[in-house]
């Protein structure tokens, strides 16, 4: 006995898969964008803004997180970050005397820790993009920062518009200097790389 199959049935069944393939889809990109925007806050905004569009946005951040987990991001030996905290503060210091020199002497200073924790020293749109990867709240000072730099690179730029600036590397700095922290005692420490 062969079963007869109602062809508008198979045809309801079948439409019936097909919407939930497509709300199952919906809902895992609505997912994975809710997780994007929670990842890089106001980057994720800045994205779409920048590119137009929610689809071009993600993609960019999605490749920029591919690009990020294949660097080897290391943190600072206890020692290297005491070096890198006191040049800061002696670079402070001197902003009084000084604050056009510290500007340039921050930028520096900023770039050579990114540097050594492993981040690539492309241009400046890549490292921001790179940075935004774990540090999405700080990355809108390096390039509040970078644009005060380039005022001041063409005079335009004040006293305040320094000190702003310099500010604004301080909460960069002060984020990448993270430091290695020892293993258990059982473990021994970490290795340093450069």
């Amino acid at each position: 006995m062969t079963a007869n199959i109602d062809p508008n049935m198979m045809i309801v069944g079948l439409m019936i898969i097909a919407l939930l393939a497509i709300a199952m889809w919906l809902h895992f990109r609505k997912h994975e964008s809710q997780t994007l925007e929670r990842r890089f806050g106001p980057e994720y905004g800045r994205t779409v803004e920048e590119l137009g569009s929610r689809p071009k946005a993600e993609a960019e951040l999605k490749a920029r997180q591919k690009r990020v987990e294949k660097l080897d991001l290391v943190p600072l030996a206890p020692a290297e970050a005491a070096r890198f905290s006191d040049a800061w503060r002696s670079l402070q210091a001197r902003f009084v005397d000084n604050p056009k020199g510290v500007l340039a002497d921050a930028d520096r200073l900023v770039r050579e820790l990114m540097q050594k924790r492993g981040y690539p020293m492309g241009d400046f749109e890549r490292r921001a993009a790179d940075i935004s990867v774990h540090h999405p709240s700080v990355v809108e000072h390096y390039r509040a920062a970078h644009d005060i730099a380039g005022q001041d690179q063409r005079g335009e730029a004040d006293t305040e518009g320094l000190r702003q600036a310099v500010i604004h590397y301080r909460a960069l700095f002060s984020e990448l200097l993270e430091v290695e922290q020892p293993q258990s005692a059982g473990e021994g420490k970490l290795e340093t790389q450069s």
